[in-house]
């Protein structure tokens, strides 16, 4: 008697709404797909079943603007019934339009907003909505010191009520923030994996040895992050430790004083300080004018998110000086053109996991192997 194979049915057929913000990913992110489900469909035909195979899952969309800056969502095709994600990158500044003939540049506020739209023009009619947000709208504001406002877990709970039942980030400042969340889906994952996969096969002179690298965490908040890195690459770790001002306010933090090293020898040592964001990048160019000082050799950064707040100049000085060596960030956000034409920058792809994620959720799969990328680090530097 043949055996019997059961095919694997979706949750609902699959459809992705793609934000303005996050096109050039959300592209990527759906040819992998595409791909990934027409080789396996062709391998064994038993083992997927689709009601149909596309050359695109993307749902087309607009954002309709009004002259005094409103807007409205608009889907141009029907999405009842279907498994929905939402894709849009929060972080995305090159975005504007016109409020009484002036040119805005839209904001985390702006394309927030826009999420909504778009989930209010779903109108209740999709079997299941899953946003995904790569920067987490409002992400570091998400504990309150004083009498503060909590904008990522109003959020968070504003998605909810709009009947949203998955929502998934990367390398969120705080998971915790999910606390105000509890009945529907949060997953923070890590790009861990593809940084340390980019910088292994582009940086030939890179070793991955104890008495030649070392991990740098620029602050207490990144030492959890640190000490992953160093656990699965196995090396040691040192730590930055900032003295702030907490007198003084300027743009929206406490400025720092100085920053104090606590850890092993970094003489003659390569050095990777890993964080999860740069936002004007004054703490990494402090750190690293202190490890030069130290007698550091090659200074690699790895980050998900690289803002520069405050423009790429100090940038490209501490490279020319040979203070940086190589900046490792992801594609999780927007990134400037000039970022991409830059010897110092190193783009790492993130749209391949973005798709795995996808693909499992939908067809109700587990995501565990996507959270913990362990083992696959630890095959990847046994090669």
């Amino acid at each position: 008697m043949a055996e019997k194979k059961l095919s694997k049915i979706p949750f609902g057929q699959l459809g992705i709404i793609l934000h303005d913000s996050c096109k050039e990913l959300g592209k990527k992110v759906d040819q992998y797909i595409v791909e990934r489900r027409n080789d396996i469909y062709k391998e064994n035909n038993s083992k997927y079943y689709l009601e149909e195979f596309k050359s695109s899952y993307l749902i087309e969309n607009d954002i309709i603007r009004f002259s005094n800056g409103e807007g409205k969502g608009l889907l141009r095709e029907t999405v009842r019934g279907k498994d929905i994600y939402i894709l849009a990158d929060v972080g995305n500044y090159s975005l504007t339009y016109n409020m009484f003939g002036i040119e805005n540049h839209m904001s985390p506020d702006d394309h927030f907003q826009d999420i909504k739209r778009l989930i209010s023009a779903i109108a209740g009619k999709a079997r299941r909505i899953s946003v995904i947000m790569p920067m987490l709208y409002a992400g570091r504001q998400d504990k309150r010191n004083s009498r503060e406002s909590l904008d990522c877990a109003m959020a968070l709970q504003e998605l909810e009520s709009l009947g949203v039942e998955n929502i998934f980030t990367f390398d969120a400042h705080e998971t915790r923030v999910q606390n105000a969340i509890p009945l529907i889906g949060f997953e923070s994952f890590h790009s861990t994996y593809e940084i340390i996969k980019t910088m292994i096969e582009t940086e030939e002179n890179l070793q991955v040895d104890k008495s030649k690298l070392l991990v740098i965490s620029p602050d207490t908040g990144a030492m959890d992050r640190a000490i992953y890195y160093a656990s699965v690459m196995g090396l040691d770790v040192g730590l930055f430790y900032k003295r702030r001002d907490y007198k003084k306010i300027v743009n929206g933090r406490n400025p720092i004083i100085q920053h104090e090293y606590m850890g092993s020898k970094v003489a003659g040592k390569d050095v990777l300080i890993v964080d999860d964001m740069i936002a004007s990048g004054e703490s990494v160019f402090d750190i690293a004018r202190e490890l030069k000082k130290k007698g550091a050799q090659n200074i690699y950064v790895a980050v998900s998110f690289s803002l520069f707040t405050e423009g790429i100049k100090k940038m490209d000085e501490y490279y020319q000086k040979g203070y940086i060596t190589k900046l490792f960030s992801t594609n999780l956000t927007y990134i400037p053109e000039a970022f991409r034409k830059a010897e110092w920058f190193k783009e790492v792809d993130m749209a391949h996991l973005i798709s795995l994620l996808i693909d499992n959720v939908n067809y109700d799969d587990s995501v565990s192997s996507l959270l913990d990328a362990t083992d696959k680090i630890k095959k990847l530097l046994a090669k």
